[in-house]
């Protein structure tokens, strides 16, 4: 059986998703347990036919259930400058959204 795969874009990035996938992407204004609907779809791949948008592709769609929204593990930023005494230690943790991809439909 072939699966249908789908390119989506959200948060400025670009996804290669199929039906049950698990993805973390950036993250969404929505609650766990929510489904959303991603209209940004660049190209729908369905075994040997491909179809591509220009940029999106009409009327194609991906549904996707939110599993949960949180935050990465804890990057170290540390800039110095040599012999100027100057120091500077920063974290940052990038927040995410973990998505359960659903149904795709063209």
């Amino acid at each position: 059986m072939q699966s249908m795969h789908a390119i989506i874009e959200t948060g400025g990035k670009q996804y290669k998703v199929a039906e049950g996938d698990v993805v973390y992407i950036e993250k969404l204004d929505v609650n766990a347990g929510d489904t959303v609907k991603f209209d940004q779809v660049l190209a729908v791949l369905n075994g040997e036919t491909a179809t591509f948008g220009a940029p999106v592709v009409e009327g194609a769609s991906v549904e996707a259930t939110i599993v949960k929204n949180g935050r990465g593990k804890k990057i170290r930023i540390f800039k110095y400058n040599a012999k100027k005494g100057y120091r500077k230690r920063q974290g940052h943790r990038q927040p995410y959204t973990k998505v359960e991809i659903g149904k795709i439909s063209v």
